[in-house]
């Protein structure tokens, strides 16, 4: 039986933005979300200003770790710049709690535990399905892989001593070398969150064990190492791979409204994920409900990506080159106000 209320596919950020959006637009939105519990998602975990006053807008109050500062170091090069306001360093566990919560509050429904394997087995349920799997593809909507050495991401969660709280402070840190970065802050329950993006060949060469990578780039990079203290055999690493960063959704998405990973992917080191996961969430279900089609909605979001998905890109393919690293860290470090200004320019429009 066809439902006249929409389903979701994905319980993250831009599924519950739109779930909590459609219920306040008085329809009974269903979201289906593979995983029983609220984890803890691969990703950066950095919320910037913009991306928490849309949290305010969906009726969510929540804090984290503070962030004033961007710190970006590549070889022996070190860059200093404040960020344009205050951004928060917040775990995806405490951020998707609260979504989901406000989701349901509104009205909206939740079934966990149910994988979606192929879109066409829910295509004749809804009258609107909202895409929101973020990393993950369903079968029948994957996005293209076309990289030939494709990005992976490593994500480890430390609980640093009093001396690397120090060092990283309120900073949101990124650590630029040959064919990758890591991202490093701290969040609201006292850890280290340090997310990489690498390419494969790094991986192949390190034998395909992410702990030998992890170790090598500790070792070969003194500060990123000096980050890393804590880390040993029992530290938990999680991992995806083949990220398309720089695609953005741009052709007729085949009825689908696309959101967050599914419709623009932000190379990580602009953190700005969470803030396009909410936009895109927030502005699809607006967006059905005045009645616009899937096609002219993604086309209209697309062209919101351009500028911050563009210049990330941009930015990622220079620090990961042998000599792009040192030099984007070198003009950061003589001209800080060009890093703050990066900072503002790689945000979604609001």
């Amino acid at each position: 039986m066809r439902r006249t209320d929409p389903i979701i596919i994905g319980a993250g950020p831009a599924g519950c933005a739109a779930a909590i959006t459609l219920a306040r637009g008085n329809t009974r939105p269903l979201i289906l979300e593979r995983d029983a519990d609220i984890g803890d998602a691969l990703c950066g975990g950095f919320v910037s200003w913009r991306t928490m006053a849309t949290l305010k807008r969906l009726g969510i109050e929540i804090a984290g770790h503070p962030i004033t500062q961007l710190r970006v170091f590549a070889g022996t090069q070190m860059a200093e710049a404040p960020l344009p306001q205050m951004g928060h360093g917040l775990s995806r566990r405490a951020m998707d709690s609260a979504l989901v919560a406000q989701a349901i509050a509104s009205g909206a429904g939740i079934e966990r535990g149910v994988a979606v394997r192929h879109i066409d087995s829910v295509r004749a349920q809804s009258s609107a399905l909202f895409l929101a799997t973020g990393k993950q593809d369903v079968k029948g909507c994957e996005r293209p892989r076309l990289a030939r050495d494709p990005a992976l991401g490593l994500r480890i969660r430390l609980s640093p001593s009093p001396a690397v709280r120090t060092l990283i402070g309120n900073a949101i840190e990124l650590h630029v070398f040959h064919k990758g970065y890591a991202g490093i802050e701290l969040q609201e329950d006292g850890t280290a969150n340090i997310c990489l993006a690498l390419r494969k060949s790094l991986l192949t060469d390190a034998g395909r064990d992410p702990a030998t990578l992890l170790r090598q780039l500790a070792a070969d990079h003194p500060h990123f190492g000096a980050r890393m203290a804590g880390f040993d055999a029992r530290t938990s690493i999680d991992a995806v791979a083949n990220v398309p960063y720089g695609w953005r959704q741009q052709q007729d998405p085949d009825g689908l409204f696309r959101l967050g990973d599914q419709c623009a992917v932000i190379p990580s080191l602009a953190g700005e994920g969470n803030g396009i996961a909410l936009a895109s969430g927030e502005s699809a279900a607006q967006a059905w409900l005045a009645g616009a089609s899937p096609k002219d909605w993604q086309l209209r979001f697309a062209h919101r990506t351009a500028r911050p998905v563009g210049l990330a890109t941009s930015l990622w393919h220079m620090g990961e080159s042998r000599l792009g690293g040192p030099m984007l860290a070198q003009i950061l470090r003589l001209f800080p106000t060009l890093a703050t200004w990066m900072a503002e320019a790689t945000r979604i429009r609001t």
